[in-house]
């Protein structure tokens, strides 16, 4: 007996490696123990894990995170409230300066305008030293003095009505009274002293007059 199981091993451990290999209980024996070694791990890893997030956060790890997360908003609104504070002040200074240069400069489109009406007063002025004809100045003048209305008229400077007109003191300005002629005219302006003017419909100078009792 001790003979048949003797060879039976030396059988066994002769065997050709090849052999070993090929044989299919063998291999699926160690197979089946290395999956299960390997899921026997995971299952551990998992315990420790869940272990893990189902530990409860102590009431200092629940201020530090709470701490955490404020200081980040802090952060976040420091950093907003800075840029909106350089934008604003950006802002300022753009609109300072604009506001000054509309001060200094506001001015130009009607002095712009207004130079070809001196142009002409100039070249009427010449004429007049050679001119002998007191109609033909008078014209010229008077054409110079439309042309010049028009131009503040399309600056929006617009002159105050005021014959037979009733008192307005919000446009006229009464420097006398006088017995009107007749009692249509009592309460209304009789003569215009001194022209008003308005600019975009606001009164800029009022107009001097003389009202009938």
């Amino acid at each position: 007996m001790k003979t048949k199981s003797f060879d039976k091993n030396n059988k066994q451990n002769n065997m050709d490696p090849k052999q070993k290999e090929n044989n299919p209980e063998e291999n699926e024996i160690k197979s089946q123990n290395a999956s299960n070694h390997t899921q026997e791990e995971n299952e551990g890893n998992r315990t420790e894990q869940e272990k893990k997030e189902e530990t409860p956060l102590t009431e200092e790890q629940k201020l530090a995170g709470e701490l955490e997360k404020a200081n980040e908003q802090i952060e976040e609104q420091k950093d907003k409230y800075l840029r909106l504070s350089a934008e604003f002040d950006n802002y300022r200074k753009r609109t300072m300066k604009e506001k000054a240069e509309l001060i200094l400069n506001g001015g130009e489109k009607s002095i712009s305008s207004i130079l070809p009406i001196v142009d002409d007063f100039e070249r009427a002025l010449k004429n007049m030293e050679t001119a002998t004809d007191v109609a033909a100045v008078k014209e010229g003048v008077e054409l110079i003095y439309n042309k010049f209305m028009a131009v503040l008229g399309q600056n929006g400077v617009k002159v105050i009505e005021t014959k037979e007109k009733p008192l307005d003191t919000d446009f006229h300005e009464a420097i006398a009274v006088i017995p009107a002629p007749s009692e249509e005219l009592k309460g209304k302006i009789l003569d215009c002293v001194q022209t008003g003017y308005t600019l975009n419909d606001k009164v800029i100078r009022h107009a001097k007059v003389v009202v009938g009792e």
